[in-house]
């Protein structure tokens, strides 16, 4: 009799930890799920939550063609403000920043997106796939309400070669696999103060 009662522990016991075992791995596996929708879910970009940021841009206005325009990279809150003064003089007429360190591994075909508050102003955004301060620039214009945050999202397609202001049209396509610099530029010929404040570059 004692035998028999010890055995059917023995069998309980033995059912119950397969069940736990079982159960167990379900929470493995359901953690491992957990966790790869998370990452998924983080975006790819850049990061500009913090003034460290700053440090992977550079101005380049018309002033390297003797122009007179002015810009700066400001850092507030949680986000940079590209500002400035605009001028024609001196067949001037742009104003510009660019990030040209820490490269960021763009994916294909998935859309990039800005989210900015700007002035009221048109704005390009820029990129290129090369290291180079001068040359070819894949570019795309967006509008601004002035005090409002946008989000602004951009395609591969989107994008025109550029040149100095001419079209490239025997440029090869645009890869966002390729970006190895973004900026934007401000060129709307209006003289006069501008800001632009960038939140957010990603891909989702």
């Amino acid at each position: 009799m004692t035998t028999k009662i010890t055995q059917q522990v023995s069998n309980r016991l033995c059912s119950a930890l397969i069940i736990w075992v079982i159960g167990l791995g379900a929470n493995f596996i359901m953690v491992g799920q957990t966790m790869a929708t998370t990452q998924a879910q983080v975006k790819n970009g850049v990061q500009i939550s913090q003034a460290t940021e700053l440090n992977n841009w550079v101005i380049v206005n018309d002033t390297v063609m003797g122009g007179r325009s002015q810009a700066n990279i400001v850092f507030a809150d949680d986000h940079m403000q590209f500002v400035g003064d605009l001028s024609m003089r001196n067949n001037g007429g742009f104003a510009s920043i660019r990030r040209i360190d820490e490269p960021v591994n763009w994916q294909a075909n998935k859309p990039i997106q800005i989210v900015i508050r700007g002035d009221g102003r048109n704005y390009q955004f820029r990129l290129r796939t090369n290291r180079y301060v001068d040359g070819v620039a894949y570019v795309k214009g967006f509008a601004t309400t002035k005090g409002e945050w946008q989000t602004v999202t951009f395609t591969e397609n989107d994008f025109t070669a550029q040149f100095r202001g001419r079209l490239i049209r025997d440029a090869k396509d645009l890869a966002f696999t390729d970006i190895t610099q973004l900026g934007f530029m401000l060129a709307d010929k209006q003289p006069g103060g501008f800001e632009l404040h960038v939140k957010e570059i990603s891909q989702h």
